[in-house]
Order: structure tokens, then sequence, then C-alpha cells
């Protein structure tokens, strides 16, 4: 997997890189919106955009909306100093995959691109209009808490854990969907803090206790 951060920063450019390290990614930077744009379209390799708004060249706007018209299948998170509402449910509404304030803390900025690359959006709490809320004592494992959990489960979660359960590798099941390994390892990474567990069998355990075996998959019947 590669992504790419553009950002016209050199220092914030490279902690980022250093920051998310642990996504086993290839990184490749742009100083600036047009060298964006030129390497989103030279290299289909690139899986995720973390695209900054103010940037010399091509208006970051201008930019964003040219990534999503030429590149749609490619999630673009913007990363800006922008904290302001009308910016986030602006970028939101044109199709951005998440919007991270650079004054977010690093484990939100993992969280909300490990949820990106899940399939999801990240919503900050700055777009909510409301102060974040202390975070809950996390309770013991048990069924309950993971029957709960389990409609947060994304389709393509689920179609790695059916895989999983069958017994494939990660090289197997990125073949089979059609995805790069490293964003398989980053979906089971995901599936077990959902699920409370802590390995592949326990997560296959889980996975029939909740009767997800039974959902239909991505693969013909």
């Amino acid at each position: 997997m590669k992504i790419l951060v553009c950002d016209d920063h050199p220092i914030f450019r490279e902690g980022l890189c250093e920051a998310l390290a642990e996504f086993d990614a290839a990184f490749v930077e742009a100083p600036d919106s047009d060298a964006a744009l030129q390497a989103v379209a030279a290299d289909t390799a690139i899986e995720l955009v973390l695209l900054d708004l103010s940037m010399p060249g091509v208006d970051g706007w201008t930019a964003f909306r040219a990534l999503r018209e030429r590149h749609p299948s490619v999630p673009v998170v913007i990363v800006s100093a922008s904290e302001d509402p009308g910016d986030i449910r602006r970028a939101l509404d044109g199709g951005a995959a998440g919007f991270i304030p650079k004054s977010s803390p690093i484990e939100v900025l993992r969280s909300a691109l490990r949820l990106v690359l899940a399939g999801g959006v990240y919503v900050p709490v700055a777009a909510l209009g409301a102060p974040p809320a202390a975070p809950p004592a996390a309770p013991a494992p048990s069924g309950g808490l993971r029957r709960n959990r389990a409609p947060a489960l994304t389709r393509r979660q689920i179609d790695v854990l059916e895989r999983l359960a069958r017994g494939l590798t990660n090289r197997e099941i990125a073949a089979s969907l059609g995805i790069a390994e490293a964003t398989v390892k980053t979906h089971l990474r995901t599936l077990f803090e959902v699920l409370d567990v802590s390995n592949r069998t326990e997560a296959t355990l889980v996975m029939r206790e909740l009767g997800l075996d039974d959902a239909p998959t991505d693969e013909p019947g």
C-alpha cells in the first residue's frame, strides 16, 4: 500500500510519515497541489491521499475536487489547520473520507485512518459542534459486548473475516479481494479491536458465535 502525503512543510510531511509507520505502507510526498495531482495520476498503487488545503499551486479545494473526479476510488482525507465546521462539512459533502485537524493527537490520526482504510468516514468532533466526551471505561470482554459491536463491522471487514475463518493467509485474502496485503492487516487490526479478540482463532470463534459465517460474501455463490 502507498499513502500520498501532501503538505508544503517538509517537517510536517516527515513527521506524519513517521507517525504512521505502523501502517506498513510506502509513503509518497508532495509539496504542493500540482505535485499531488501528478503523483496520483502517475502511480496507481496509491491507495490513500492525505491532503492539506493550504499549499502552493492549484487551490486546495480545486485540487481536492480534481482528485475526487479523476480518481474516485482513492480515498482523500483532509489534514488541515482549519477547524471550521463549515470547511469540515464542505469537505465531507464533497466526498472526503475524513477531515483531521492538525491539532489532533497522533492516536486520533491513526484511529481515523484505520477507520478510513476499513471503509468508513472519519468525522471530527469539531463538525459535531460539541466538545469531545471522555472515553468510557473498557468493560470486560463478553459475548454481549461482542454482539453489540458486530453491527459496526463493514461489508469488507466481514469479507476479510470470512476468508480468515476458512484459513486463508493474508496474501490469499488480499488476492481474493483485490486489495493490498497491508490493507488486509489493517482490516484485521480493526476486527480484533472491535471483536475483543487477540488472534485469528478467537476471531473465527466469535464470528461463528455471532452467526457472521452465514452472511453472504462478495464471492459468486
